[in-house]
């Protein structure tokens, strides 16, 4: 069967589930599709035009090299179309974005024929995605004194591929739809269930809210032409818990616009919004495709006459509603005035934070690549022609204070600065362009970050990125026939970039399902690093790591580079001692509810925060910088003293000279280049040169937070308290209960033990818990599943060395066999302990859950809605975060434990092995674990 028959049965098997024609990406059956259009009477010849016009993808796809040859050949006249003239085949390139189009294009363009060379020159004007051959190309040109690559370049110089496009809109009408009230997490747009179809946008676009809202946003559209529906968080922040790029292309593709009519559904601009606006990895998502995210503030809260909050009987503030944005409500945004008004003109809501001159560069350039290639791009041309590049784009905003130090984020943004003023310091609020130095891209979004990657024409990891790194843990539970059909394509696309891969595309190592996280925090080598990674739980133990759409990591990959706003932060310091039977996940509890107290907000939304606890290893420092995602912070730094900083050096070395044991040293030798990077740093820290990093005394801070480990005295957990009256305050992360709260009445359905929250010292804890059974005489019994999944392979040989994991098997009753993986989904559990593959496992949620309505205990950092347990007919399913002890205890209980109980499974379980730093920052801090 040929080609071009699969493809036609495949779109019937499509038609039959409301799909159109699959996009397609593979050459070989776009050049089947080419042959049928040079056949004149062929019966399919008008069907496979179509296909070739309107549903090939762009940029460096296998198909796109094909079609940009075809269209050469048009142009040229070697080939005759009578339905694609020579101008509609140039206009056909200009929409393939770059990679094989802009080759073609500088074929004609510095070609011998005139006419067309200045055709296809007005078309390389509109370009952005231009790289170094292709530039270099032109400087070859324009020094050997070819006027065609002169006025290009000239062009380039001016930035004309955005001052001639149309300014935006100065008006935007657009219909509300409220999605639904309180946070909205990203799973709701984009379910991690369905993560295997994100790269399918058409089909992945089906599963976003749910068919009733899809269909009501259809009825809006129509009821409303010309305007713009605008999905509303109410009384909540839209986009919380991960950046999801898949979730803003649903969005865009249900209520946004087509970014060209010859690429399907690819859609751009949508509109978001929220009462307490949008997280912030989730806005840099919506400014990757142009949108508008908005801080509604239609909701606030009730103050007495003295001006202090009206607390309800929960103790939470009463909102009052200050506006009313109910579905079906028209509103109207006028971007020059940076204001939202209602239909008949009141003002609502001022909008300046949506309208920055920054966005609005995103705005007008149909997203922020187009604005960051642009910028590179005239740079470039400006270079060659020996002038300055014109004043276009919006000067970066540089916020500079005399006399203030530098908070830790501030010094790793001003280290790793670019193209910011020679010697400028550089404070929070500025706009800075940084180097790139850790990226990491994870397998449920990796497919699109290939496609991104293909969109803008990138074929290689960028010299500036130290180490980047595809993972395969979020799809590592079950190896189904979509992850078998997915993961492998993924690691030979990453691994042909120049990633180092978690599983070989040749087979020669042991497939590797690490938590991505934590091999992100062993590749960390320098503590003033920049990383992005693909995942919002990206946060590390060393430098200062942001959770990225899928898009920006392609960005990074491509060009080594982020842009972003230096971030305001919070500082955390500790006081008292750390009572012996609690656990460092309390710790991290702690910080949360202390922080409500002492501020009434979330003082840590939007922002960095800096964690002061100097002698914390990187495993341990990480479980708390992970779970800073979960207060929405913006990313979080661990501040370490000069000793624990080489021992975790060390450790990282460890771990990486491991890999590359393993066979997985890319053949660009990337790994051996991050140790010699760790030995470095090493050095610097031990003769003086500059060690470890440290905020400055005279720093700023938004807020201090002064943790009182004290008042920590019984084990604590983060409730998704989806009862409470106040949809808004359900699945946060800031309701935290100590155990004594539920008096040992809380039934527990499932106990889970992983995810990149927890290290090797856990799994050890759940030995030792079962240790101590054995020695008391009683018999080791379930009366709830335990599912534990070590995060790294690492971990699991360690414990084996160790005679840990021969303890877990004892009692096990189930155990991962990577000879014979899993091919389906556990639906049921029985009452025993599940030792499951390295990787994130329930915590993901696209693979296996608990049972619907279960109520799950887990040291995951999920409680979202449907996210780890799906909802019963009868009965709502929880899913509460504690530490590995407690876990462990209430899956054997088959409920909360008293502290008693508690107390008595921990005795003789070292849970705080960290000891006092000896000098500063944290020397005056009585700091004692």
């Amino acid at each position: 069967m040929d080609l071009y028959t699969e493809y036609r049965n495949e779109i019937d098997s499509r038609k039959a589930q409301g799909l159109n024609p699959k996009p397609i990406d593979d050459a070989a059956l776009t050049a089947e599709i080419i042959s049928i259009i040079r056949t004149a009477d062929h019966p399919h010849r008008d069907e496979a035009l179509n296909f070739f016009i309107y549903n090939t993808l762009p940029g460096t796809t296998s198909a796109a090299g094909v079609k940009a040859g075809f269209l050469k050949e048009i142009v040229l006249g070697e080939a005759e179309v009578n339905e694609i003239s020579g101008e509609f085949a140039l206009e056909l390139l200009s929409h393939m974005k770059g990679g094989p189009s802009v080759a073609v294009l500088l074929d004609l363009a510095l070609g011998e024929d005139a006419d067309i060379a200045g055709q296809a020159a007005e078309v390389l004007k509109t370009q952005v995605f231009l790289y170094e051959a292709d530039t270099d190309r032109l400087k070859v040109a324009y020094e050997s004194g070819n006027p065609v690559a002169k006025d290009i370049l000239q062009s380039y110089a001016q930035a004309e591929f955005f001052t001639k496009l149309p300014e935006v809109d100065e008006e935007i009408e657009v219909v509300t739809f409220i999605a639904a009230e309180g946070d909205i997490s990203t799973d709701l747009l984009s379910p991690g269930n369905q993560a295997h179809s994100r790269s399918d946008r058409e089909l992945h676009g089906k599963c976003m809210i749910d068919e009733a809202a899809q269909k009501h946003i259809e009825e809006l559209k129509l009821q409303h032409p010309g305007k713009r529906v605008m999905l509303i968080a109410e009384k909540g922040t839209m986009g919380v818990g991960s950046s999801r790029m898949s979730g803003v292309n649903n969005v865009a593709l249900w209520t946004g616009k087509q970014a060209s009519p010859y690429v399907p559904f690819v859609n751009i601009a949508p509109v978001v919004a929220g009462t307490n606006g949008i997280s912030p990895i989730f806005l840099t998502t919506v400014g990757v495709t142009g949108g508008i995210g908005i801080d509604l503030k239609n909701w606030v809260k009730k103050l007495d006459e003295e001006g202090k909050p009206i607390l309800n009987n929960d103790g939470n503030p009463i909102l009052e509603q200050k506006y009313s944005v109910e579905t079906g409500t028209v509103l109207r945004i006028n971007s020059r005035k940076k204001k939202l008004y209602s239909e008949s003109g009141e003002e609502l809501a001022d909008m300046s934070a949506s309208f920055t001159p920054q966005k609005m560069e995103f705005m007008k350039a149909g997203g922020s690549y187009a604005v960051v290639f642009g910028k590179k791009l005239q740079t470039v041309a400006a270079g060659i022609l020996g002038v300055e590049p014109a004043p276009v784009f919006a000067p970066s905003k540089e916020v500079s204070h005399d006399g203030q130090g530098l908070t830790a984020v501030e010094k790793i943004f001003n280290a790793n600065a670019l193209g910011a003023t020679p010697g400028k310091v550089l404070h929070a609020g500025s706009d800075v362009r940084v180097k790139v130095n850790i990226v990491g891209s994870q397998d449920t979004t990796g497919p699109m970050t290939a496609q991104e990657l293909e969109a803008m024409a990138a074929t290689v990891l960028s010299p500036a990125v130290d180490g980047a790194y595809q993972s395969g843990c979020h799809t590592a539970s079950v190896w189904d026939a979509k992850a078998q059909a997915n993961t492998p394509k993924l690691m030979a696309f990453m691994n042909k970039f120049g990633l180092v891969t978690g599983r070989d595309p040749k087979g020669r190592y042991h497939a590797m399902t690490d938590v991505i996280h934590k091999v992100l925090n062993d590749i960390t080598v320098d503590d003033h690093a920049i990383i992005i990674g693909g995942d919002s739980h990206t946060r590390m133990s060393k430098g200062v790591a942001f959770g990225a759409d899928s898009g920006t990591v392609a960005l990074a990959l491509a060009t080594g580079e982020a842009s972003m706003p230096i971030p305001e932060s919070v500082k955390v310091t500790f006081k008292g001692k750390m009572a012996d039977h609690m656990d460092f996940r309390d710790v991290v509890h702690a910080t949360q509810q202390q922080m409500l107290q002492q501020h009434g907000d979330n003082v840590f939304q939007g922002r960095i925060i800096e964690v002061h606890i100097g002698t914390l290893l990187a495993d341990q420092a990480f479980t708390f910088t992970d779970w800073t995602a979960e207060m929405k912070a913006k990313a979080s730094i661990c501040i370490s003293n000069d000793e624990t900083l080489i021992e975790s050096l060390e450790l990282a070395k460890h771990r990486i000279q491991i890999m590359i044991d393993k066979g997985m040293e890319h053949e660009n030798g990337m790994l051996a280049k991050l140790i010699a990077i760790a030995d470095a740093r090493i050095a610097e820290i031990k003769s003086g040169e500059k060690p470890a990093l440290t905020p400055d005394d005279n720093a700023k801070y938004f807020a201090e937070v002064v943790v009182d480990l004290d008042a920590i005295n019984e084990p604590m957990i983060a409730d998704p308290d989806v009862k409470n009256a106040d949809v808004s305050k359900r699945y946060t992360h800031d309701t935290i209960r100590p155990i004594s709260y539920y008096k040992a009445e809380k039934k527990v359905d499932l106990g889970f033990v992983g995810s990149c929250m927890v290290h090797k010292g856990d799994v050890k804890i759940v030995a030792q818990m079962l240790r101590n059974l054995e020695k008391a005489g009683e018999k080791v019994e379930f009366k709830a599943p335990l599912v534990v999944a070590a995060p790294t392979y690492n971990i699991i040989d360690e414990l084996k060395e160790e005679g840990d994991w021969e303890v877990l098997q004892k009692y096990s009753g189930f155990e991962f066999d990577d000879s014979a993986p899993k091919v389906t989904a556990r639906t049921e559990y029985e009452n025993i302990l599940y030792l499951e593959r390295p990787g994130c496992n329930l915590c993901m949620g696209n693979q296996e859950k608990a049972a619907r309505g279960d109520t799950v205990l887990a040291t995951s950092t999920r409680l979202f809605k449907g996210r780890v347990v799906e909802d019963a007919e009868d009965k709502t399913g929880e899913s509460l975060l504690a530490s590995t002890p407690v876990v462990v205890l209430s899956a054997i209980l088959g409920r909360t434990p008293t502290l008693d109980e508690y107390k008595t499974a921990v005795q003789g379980i070292d849970l705080t092995k960290f000891a006092p730093p000896a000098q500063k920052p944290l020397d005056t801090l009585s700091v004692h674990f």
